[in-house]
C-alpha cells in the first residue's frame, strides 16, 4: 500500500545574518511577519511549514495550491525526501519520483550517456537497469551525437530534454511535481506532453503544485490550500479551488487604490483614450 502521511509537520529555516544592521531589521520583521520568529538560540527563523497533518492514500491525485511563498515547494521537497521536518513526523511507503527541477543533478563535465547512469543512481536505480534504458532515452530526447558529449556543451533546452527523458524513463509509484513540465522546442513539446500524461497516469499517487486551476481540476481530485505555511483548506479539488479564489479576491479587496485608479475601476470608460 502506497501512502504519504504527515503528523504535525513543521519546517524552519534559520537565518544567519552578516551584519548587526541586517540582524536588527530581521528582528523587527519577526514582529510584523507571521512566518518569521526566533528559536531557542535567539536565531531568526523562517517558519516555512507549520503544524501540517494529512494523509495521501493510494489512488489519490492531490493538488497543492497557494500564493508564492505559501510553502508549496518546501512541502514537495519534504514529500520527496529532500528536506527533513524540523518537528513532527513524515512517513511514506512507495518509490518516489520527483519532477521538481529535472536538470538538477546533471554533471556538466560528464557526457549525456554518463549522466543517465549517474542520475539513475540518484533515483536508486542500479546502473545495469539504467543501461537497458539508454537507447529508449536517446531515441526520446533526439540528442543524437550530443549524447556522447559533455553536458556543458548543451543548450538549456537540450539539458531539459535530457533531464526530462531520464526522470520519466521508469513508471513512478509516487509522483511529486512542481508545475506541469514542458520540455524543449515546439517540435519536441507534443512528444513530451504525451509522455508526461502517460507518466502521470501510471503513478499510484500524484502530488502536483501549480498556479493553473484548469490543470489542477483536470488531473487532481483533492486539494490542499496553503497560506503562510499552514493548511487553509483541504478536501475536494473544486471546493479548495473555490477557497483559493475567495482568498485571492479578499486579498485584492484590501489593496490600497489610488484615487485615479478608484475612479477608473468605478467607471472603466474613464480609463479609455
Amino acid at each position: 500500500m502506497k501512502f504519504l502521511c504527515a503528523q504535525n509537520l513543521s519546517v524552519d529555516f534559520p537565518l544567519y545574518q552578516g551584519s548587526s544592521r541586517s540582524l536588527k531589521k530581521a528582528l523587527f520583521l519577526t514582529s510584523t511577519h507571521s512566518n518569521l520568529s526566533r528559536d531557542a538560540s535567539d536565531r531568526v527563523t523562517v517558519k516555512a511549514l507549520k503544524d501540517l497533518s494529512f494523509e495521501i492514500a493510494e489512488g489519490d491525485r492531490l493538488a497543492l495550491l497557494g500564493a508564492n511563498g505559501a510553502g508549496k515547494t518546501t512541502l514537495l521537497k519534504v514529500l520527496a525526501g529532500i528536506y527533513e521536518p524540523t518537528s513532527g513526523h513524515f512517513t511514506s511507503s512507495g518509490r518516489v519520483s520527483a519532477l521538481i527541477d529535472v536538470s538538477v543533478g546533471l554533471n556538466p563535465d560528464a557526457t549525456g550517456r554518463e549522466n543517465i547512469l549517474l542520475r539513475g543512481m540518484y533515483m536508486d536505480i542500479h546502473p545495469r537497469d539504467m543501461r537497458s534504458r539508454v537507447d529508449s532515452i536517446a531515441e526520446f530526447t533526439d540528442l543524437g551525437p550530443y549524447l556522447d558529449m559533455p553536458v556543458r556543451t548543451y543548450s538549456a533546452g537540450m539539458m531539459v530534454r535530457l533531464g526530462f527523458g531520464i526522470s520519466t524513463c521508469i513508471s513512478p509509484e509516487i509522483l511529486i511535481m512542481d508545475e506541469w513540465l514542458g520540455a524543449g522546442d515546439a517540435r519536441f513539446l507534443t512528444k513530451a506532453q504525451e509522455r508526461m500524461a502517460n507518466f502521470v497516469n501510471s503513478s499510484s499517487i500524484l502530488v502536483l503544485a501549480s498556479h493553473s486551476m484548469p490543470l489542477l481540476s483536470e488531473w487532481c481530485s483533492k486539494g490542499i490550500l496553503l497560506k503562510d505555511g499552514r493548511i487553509a483548506a483541504m478536501g475536494d479539488i473544486n471546493e479548495v479551488i473555490a477557497a483559493y479564489a475567495a482568498a485571492n479576491a479578499a486579498s485584492l479587496a484590501t489593496l490600497p487604490v489610488a484615487p485615479d485608479q478608484a475612479a477608473t475601476l468605478a467607471d472603466p470608460a474613464m480609463g479609455r483614450d
